[in-house]
């Protein structure tokens, strides 16, 4: 087998344009050189928390991007960066260091200047890993599902322990203000994500992050976009897995068979968590309310007490112990666990509740993986048990579009009484026969139970659903975007 370094370089290789993404880069100076930073593609969420890191650690910095919108604009703005609007050489004047993000196309006219040009690049992990992990204790949070709640959910538990990690959330937490915090400890979290690294680089961003500890949260294929398929999927978990030293631990979703197979490749120990089997952390005696979960937390056959956590749905439990884990292990307390999982109180855009009109209630969520889709009905049943359920779904991600997951979309809507469908979008390079039939779904759901429908766009979607929505629904919106804005424009038609 070849080395990660091996594999992801055949996969750059592989590119028609290879001679643009294969070149020598030149060695960055000496970070005390560098005043001026500037970021491609700042207004990602990792990359506007990048840049935020940045300033608060001195340096000047600058971005560029096409749009950039609220939160991230005002929080940009608020930080002191110079923006940018739009792709242009001059931007990159007087910088000393440009960090390239992966959304950005090899043509960018910036990353191409860049590059012709010979000046300093890094990609927004290889940044991460020299100005903030080099010199701390990295813990990284990965897998398909739940890796930003639990990040988050353990970044607040450090912090209300007075840990004082640093840390970057790919969300933001209903606690603070921002997604990213340079503390004076010697932790840092992150969010390992295991979507590409930049066009000049093909592996996975979490394979930059050095962890010293690590929790993988669950293994299902995403990403078919940059995946060939399952087994080129596990293969980044794998060489992820790899890389951790003995002396870490590796927390794993101990209930997924296929998680047990990767952490048989480990040299640090193993940790398995999960509710069901054996496993060395797990949940006794869950008590379900409209206010959270209580449970006691047993470590290894030890009872080490009660705890609650204002998160729902299964899948957050199992969060949740993946951070109890993590956080004794590391040494903190169960006292301050308890209090500090009692405070938090979630994620944005993570079963958020961001409105209520003539008793209507309106939840955002982020879900939009069939599995994601799935458990946060599930959640949301068990959190307003008794009132009706009225999904809206925009297919809008690269996962959510492809044909591959229709049939497994077309069960996940199983406990919604009304399911609003909007076409997904097509870019110019799309083939309609590799993406999702949603007419053909919405038989399938209204078959299965769920009364359902299809429309072209958010502002028709929205119509025909104002028809139907009663007093005492529940409005569950899942979307990785802004869905056209409907979540304000349902409430303000309320």
């Amino acid at each position: 087998m070849p080395s990660a370094k091996e594999y992801y370089q055949r996969k750059l290789e592989s590119f028609l344009d290879k001679d643009k993404r294969v070149f020598d880069r030149v060695e960055i100076p000496d970070l005390k050189q560098i005043k001026h930073i500037h970021l491609v593609g700042i207004c990602g969420t990792a990359m506007g928390s990048l840049a935020g890191l940045l300033r608060e650690s001195g340096y000047r910095v600058s971005g560029s991007d096409e749009g950039c919108y609220p939160p991230m604009s005002t929080m940009i703005a608020r930080l002191g960066i110079e923006f940018k609007e739009g792709y242009k050489e001059s931007h990159l004047s007087g910088a000393d260091l440009i960090i390239i993000g992966n959304t950005c196309r090899v043509d960018n006219p910036e990353a191409a200047f860049a590059r012709d040009n010979r000046l300093p690049v890094l990609s927004l992990p290889e940044a991460i890993k020299i100005f903030f992990i080099d010199g701390r204790r990295s813990i990284v949070v990965a897998g398909t599902h739940g890796k930003t709640t639990t990040t988050g959910l353990l970044a607040h538990v450090f912090s209300f322990a007075s840990f004082s990690p640093s840390y970057l959330v790919g969300g933001v937490m209903q606690n603070y203000e921002e997604s990213f915090h340079l503390g004076k400890g010697k932790h840092f979290i992150i969010e390992g994500d295991e979507y590409d690294t930049a066009y000049f680089d093909k592996s996975p961003k979490f394979l930059h992050y050095s962890p010293a500890s690590a929790i993988i949260t669950s293994l299902e294929f995403d990403h078919a976009d940059i995946y060939h398929d399952m087994t080129d999927y596990i293969q980044a978990f794998s060489f992820f897995v790899e890389s951790l030293p003995s002396d870490g631990s590796l927390f794993l979703y101990g209930d997924d068979i296929r998680l047990r197979e990767l952490g048989s490749s480990a040299k640090s120990p193993v940790i398995y968590y999960g509710l069901e089997g054996v496993n060395d952390v797990t949940a006794r005696d869950v008590k379900v309310s409209s206010e959270g979960q209580e449970f006691r937390l047993h470590i290894k056959d030890e009872d080490i007490g009660a705890f609650f956590v204002t998160l729902h749905g299964n899948h957050n439990l199992l969060n949740t112990l993946a951070v109890c884990g993590m956080a004794i292990a590391e040494g903190i307390s169960p006292e301050s666990l308890r209090e500090g999982l009692k405070t938090f109180k979630g994620m944005k855009r993570r079963q958020e509740i961001v409105g209520e009109v003539k008793g209507v209630t309106v939840v955002d969520d982020f879900a939009h993986h069939p599995t994601a889709v799935r458990e946060t009905i599930k959640a949301i049943k068990d959190k307003f048990a008794g009132r009706r359920l009225v999904v809206f779904f925009e297919p809008r991600s690269n996962t959510s579009r492809r044909k591959i997951f229709e049939e497994e979309y077309s069960k996940a809507f199983d406990g919604a009484d009304e399911v609003y469908l909007s076409v997904p979008p097509f870019r110019h390079n799309d083939r309609r026969e590799d993406f999702i039939d949603t007419s053909k779904m919405v038989e399938v759901i209204s078959a299965r139970g769920p009364k359902a429908f299809v429309f072209d766009d958010a502002e028709s979607l929205l119509e025909s659903a104002l028809l139907n929505i009663k007093k005492g629904d529940i409005v569950l919106i899942m979307s990785n975007g802004s869905f056209g804005g409907i979540h304000q424009k349902l409430l303000k038609s309320l």
